[in-house]
């Protein structure tokens, strides 16, 4: 997770390998971490964790929520294009380099970032970074392709919007945000495909591929080697205050290709979880949201959207109200209030370590057979955040089968006893300690943990420290997750819930159920 906050910084010149650079070298609060800036904007940093591998990624403040109807679909092409064919690199040698790295390297786009990111031994730190360099300066994007990923991006839009557990949380968006910022699609829409080719993309890469939108995170290799390849492979790259004109695109310079007896398939992810304070978010990275361009703002919405599918297995019901921005310290608050309400499948949530003594757990999917699945989320961004219930259950006319009319009272009952009822010390305690453990535990892989190094200095511009987080989740008191539950869906918070349903038949008359347990009324 993150939070704002200024770093101190000391600032000095130092000898670059090739000529005379003017670095800056922030101090940073953190003692297990360094950041240094180079003249052209763009931050490095690195993580100081022994191991057997390095991890070394490029985070941008780009995704889908900076698009417009124009580039509607960029980002999601953009993650399906990279390690491809490049000026200085064919597609076949571009996947023989890919596999003698003999570890990981992917692509992947959010809603409010794009990253570049590899996971090999620490000899294969040069190559890593010069492939990422290659993909992100110097594509191609040959026409055959391009092609190649529209039939992919046909499949992966056929396949997702059949699995109502991934296609759903899209269209939660989308209602709660008016189709619009936050609410852009992450998939490129179906009408989209066809008109995407090579000039659209570096058009959006001329947009937000600078410097000073750019983090380079590394894990496993001295602070000084990093910095040195990131000013060898991206110094070409100008900010605005360094060029008048956009950043040209150069050509890296490639090191020896390294051997590998058993080489890995590039891992490809449509988004990946950037908070691991929060488990259950998509990536969230920008700049500070004061620095959001106005048009670029997402404006929550809310509203009712129903999907007839008369040959739905189960029914599907979301519901979702507008949180916290990352840089509110409500989040903390937030956050707990989701693992407190926890829930989960029917066959996985009980046991312990699993949720069993989640709220959700204990007040219905132990009572309830007919409900197959019901959890709470919290996806978190720059300005905004969606944070809600949902559960998948069989349809009336099967045997103990439930309308949504008849579900929905129970899900917006849960929020209602966040606000009406004392929160147990001993409830929140767990909750909190849950919290905790699942942020350490997630931290404490090498790939994740660069991710988070690269997404907080998008972010915040700084590292938050575990200890830090830690430390503001101990102080939470049960006045503060009530406070913070009346802020977000209290009867005079002014919040407008969204609800989203799938399945046979819709919900009814919705709005008189949150009047009735005094939800967001």
């Amino acid at each position: 997770m993150r939070r704002a906050g200024s770093s101190i910084a000391r600032r000095g010149n130092v000898l670059c390998s090739a000529s005379r650079r003017a670095l800056t070298h922030d101090a940073s609060p953190s003692p297990d971490y360094q950041l240094t800036t180079l003249p052209n904007k763009i931050r490095v940093a690195t993580q100081l964790t022994p191991g057997h591998f390095s991890s070394v990624g490029l985070y941008v403040d780009a995704g889908s929520r900076y698009e417009t109807p124009a580039s509607s679909g960029v980002s999601h092409f953009l993650d399906r294009m990279a390690f491809k064919s490049t000026a200085s690199r064919t597609s076949d040698e571009m996947a023989a380099a890919v596999h003698g790295l003999g570890g990981q390297i992917m692509a992947s786009s959010s809603r409010e970032s794009i990253m570049y990111q590899s996971s090999h031994f620490h000899r294969g730190t040069p190559q890593a970074l010069s492939l990422i360099a290659d993909t992100v300066l110097n594509p191609s994007f040959l026409p055959e392709e391009i092609v190649a990923q529209r039939d992919a991006a046909r499949y992966e839009l056929r396949e997702i919007s059949s699995k109502p557990e991934q296609i759903l949380p899209e269209i939660l968006h989308e209602v709660a945000y008016g189709g619009k910022g936050l609410g852009n699609p992450l998939l490129c829409p179906a009408e989209r495909i066809d008109v995407m080719n090579g000039h659209t993309l570096l058009t959006s890469m001329k947009e937000w591929y600078r410097p000073e939108r750019m983090v380079i995170a590394g894990a496993g290799m001295p602070h000084e080697q990093l910095v040195e390849l990131t000013d060898r492979y991206f110094s070409s790259l100008k900010s605005p205050e360094l060029a008048a004109a956009q950043p040209t695109l150069a050509r890296p310079i490639v090191p020896p290709p390294l051997s590998s007896t058993s080489p890995p398939s590039v891992v490809k992810s449509m988004s990946r979880a950037a908070s691991y304070l929060f488990p259950t978010s998509p990536a969230t990275a920008s700049d500070d949201p004061s620095l959001i361009d106005a048009a670029l703002r997402s404006s929550y919405t809310g509203g009712h959207r129903y999907i007839h599918d008369p040959d739905a297995e189960f029914n599907h019901l979301y519901v979702a109200f507008e949180g916290a921005g990352i840089h509110d310290d409500d989040i903390y608050a937030l956050a707990t209030m989701q693992v407190l309400l926890g829930g989960g499948g029917s066959f996985s949530a009980g046991g312990p370590g699993k949720g069993m003594y989640s709220r959700l757990y204990t007040h219905i999917l132990n009572y309830y057979s007919q409900v197959d699945h019901c959890a709470s989320f919290h996806h978190i961004y720059t300005d905004s955040s969606l944070f809600g219930l949902f559960a998948s259950f069989l349809p009336a006319g099967q045997s103990g089968g439930n309308t949504p009319a008849q579900i929905l009272p129970h899900l917006v009952h849960q929020l209602s006893l966040l606000l009406h009822t004392p929160i147990p010390a001993a409830e929140l305690d767990r909750a909190k300690n849950q919290l905790k453990s699942s942020l350490m535990m997630a931290l404490e892989s090498r790939s994740v943990e660069v991710e988070d190094l690269g997404r907080q200095l998008l972010v915040h511009k700084r590292k938050i420290s575990t200890l830090e987080m830690t430390d503001k989740i101990d102080m939470l008191k049960p006045a503060d997750i009530r406070a913070v539950a009346e802020k977000v869906f209290g009867p005079e918070s002014g919040g407008n819930p969204t609800v989203v349903c799938m399945g046979r038949e819709d919900t009814g008359p919705w709005k008189e159920v949150f009047e009735k347990y005094s939800v967001a009324a």
